[in-house]
């Protein structure tokens, strides 16, 4: 009994020795002293020794117990053993380069559109995205049996509330409150209920440019339309007007431009044809300003329309508009 409780002593000691934390010292100090630890157990053997040999071993027991006990203290008192440490940082493992992201395409092609136009004297305006029927399509000259009225070509979410089809009610906002001259550019989301395919999308992006001041003739919209397409796809790109209509320009005309992937020579993106066409313009109808206020027999002015996304399908080398919004890093990344 006697050799039993001082080997529990040293070998408690030991392990006392050699924790290194508060809860390896509580977990010692239960497997030792405990209601059910080793001690208790020894200590329930005393019953069946001889009564001469009762008196030693319940005094031993009792300076063992002191003894583990004054071990615990003692090393529950002192700072936690460290733990042994290896070098945060391998230097000999190569680096990992972080993930930086990146513009969205179509933002990029957006903000190149607007620094564009910015430095050709534009200011950017904006517009609510939510519509009346006036601002959409009555100031616009586009009278109430025109086709893009109906239900399958305009998003209506009320008698009089739409969601926008075009960014053009910007210009008669802006009319509205503002006198001439005015030369503003109108970035933004519309939206129409299009099917969706590889060219169309029930949300889309464009751009509306619009200049209004005395003496503005169709030979300024050339040239702003030409410097814009030069400066965006490249210096040797040329652009070529066609007669068009549009209910809120006269004249108005389809603006195209050579083919960025064959440089004129026809290739499939554009039919064989050497040209894309990327945008619709015009003079401003004299019946818009009417309804802003504007003396058409003193101002003139033009306006001009891109599409976002569509200019970004080619520029980019897209071919279908769904990849835009479908958010696969697979395809963002590559811009």
């Amino acid at each position: 009994m006697l050799a039993e409780l001082e080997k529990l002593r040293e070998e408690a000691i030991a392990a006392i020795g050699a924790a290194r934390g508060t809860e390896d010292i509580e977990a010692l100090r239960i497997q030792y002293l405990g209601r059910k630890g080793r001690l208790r157990d020894l200590m329930a053997l005393l019953p069946q020794l001889p009564p001469d040999e009762k008196p030693e071993a319940g005094k031993r027991a009792n300076q063992v117990k002191q003894a583990i006990e004054a071990a615990l203290a003692a090393d529950g008192a002192a700072p936690a053993k460290p733990a042994p440490t290896r070098p945060a940082v391998d230097v000999t493992v190569p680096g990992t380069r972080p993930r930086v992201g990146t513009l969205h395409p179509l933002t990029q092609v957006y903000d190149r559109l607007v620094d564009i136009f910015a430095r050709l004297g534009f200011e950017t305006a904006a517009g609510p995205e939510i519509e009346d029927e006036y601002h959409n399509f009555d100031a616009l000259n586009i009278p109430p049996d025109h086709p893009a009225r109906d239900g399958f070509d305009t998003l209506y979410i009320g008698d009089d509330q739409l969601l926008r089809s075009h960014t053009s009610p910007v210009q008669v906002r802006v009319m509205e409150t503002t006198p001439p001259p005015i030369r503003i550019i109108v970035p933004g989301k519309v939206f129409r209920p299009d099917t969706t395919d590889a060219s169309h999308f029930p949300m889309f992006h464009q751009l509306e440019g619009l200049y209004v001041d005395e003496h503005v003739t169709f030979a300024d919209l050339k040239a702003v339309l030409t410097m814009a397409m030069e400066e965006l796809l490249g210096a040797n790109t040329r652009t070529r007007f066609r007669p068009s209509f549009f209910p809120f320009t006269e004249p108005s005309t389809e603006v195209d431009v050579s083919c960025p992937f064959c440089g004129g020579d026809g290739c499939t993106v554009c039919g064989r044809s050497g040209w894309v066409e990327v945008l619709g313009a015009g003079m401003v109808d004299p019946k818009v300003f009417d309804h802003v206020g504007y003396d058409a027999e003193k101002y003139t002015g033009f306006a001009f329309g891109i599409g976002i996304d569509r200019f970004a399908m080619f520029s980019l080398g897209v071919n279908d508009i769904r990849l835009f919004y479908e958010n696969d890093a697979r395809f963002l990344k590559q811009f």
